[in-house]
């Protein structure tokens, strides 16, 4: 029975997905981002445990807010989570100008100076803004194309749809576990190629714990 209600709730999550990529990007502008945002306020409002969490870190964080300045951020938070989906399921259709226009860069100097000497770059990222937006800038503005991980999601198909859709921006995009990716991204610098990895998550047993604000976090070895 356990497997079977997996299986369904798996079903749902991409059904799910799968409208947000073909009807989200459909509806005007404001029809969708007054959408996600009352979506945010309601999944807010029920304080759930994603929610609970959130405030749990914000907590850490900005250790002297009071209760009423934690729920401020937790859902202020909550609202840019909601957003970033908005956004991402618009992504495909918007134009390079829009893309450049809605991202501000600096340095890039730093990214370009080593591509353009042909060595191959290496961007330790954050799970910070929209990832996917900074993506499409590298591919649609600098058109450099990168290589970047991506965690196995379950069910397959809603990985497949997530690698669809970077792949649809100009990223290549290889799996986490059950493949070569290291490999792949060692061939990908020494051509003198763009590789983007975050940094602050660790999906591997080889992690080094850190003090991250005041408390004990495992990071990737890489970036600690």
């Amino acid at each position: 029975m356990s497997t079977t209600r997996s299986d369904l709730k798996g079903r749902l999550t991409d059904g799910l997905y799968g409208l947000g990529w073909g009807a989200v990007k459909k509806l005007p502008e404001p029809v969708a981002a007054a959408l996600f945002r009352n979506l945010a306020d309601q999944v807010w409002r029920r304080r759930g445990k994603s929610v609970l969490r959130l405030e749990s870190n914000l907590a850490r964080v900005v250790p002297d807010a009071d209760a009423a300045r934690l729920a401020e951020l937790s859902q202020a938070g909550m609202r840019s989570y909601m957003r970033y989906w908005m956004e991402s399921f618009r992504l495909p259709t918007w134009s390079p100008e829009r893309i450049k226009a809605s991202i501000d860069v600096r340095d890039a100097h730093r990214l370009t100076e080593g591509l353009d000497a042909g060595r191959g770059v290496v961007l330790a990222l954050p799970h910070l803004g929209n990832w996917d937006l900074a993506g499409a800038w590298v591919t649609t503005d600098l058109k450099v194309p990168f290589t970047t991980v991506a965690e196995r999601l379950k069910p397959e198909t809603l990985y497949d749809r997530f690698v669809a859709y970077r792949q649809g921006l100009g990223m290549e995009v290889l799996p986490h576990s059950g493949g070569a990716a290291f490999g792949t991204l060692a061939r990908r610098l020494r051509a003198g190629g763009l590789v983007c990895l975050v940094a602050d998550r660790d999906l591997s047993a080889s992690g080094v714990e850190v003090d991250f604000f005041g408390a004990t976090a495992r990071m990737p070895a890489g970036p600690a």
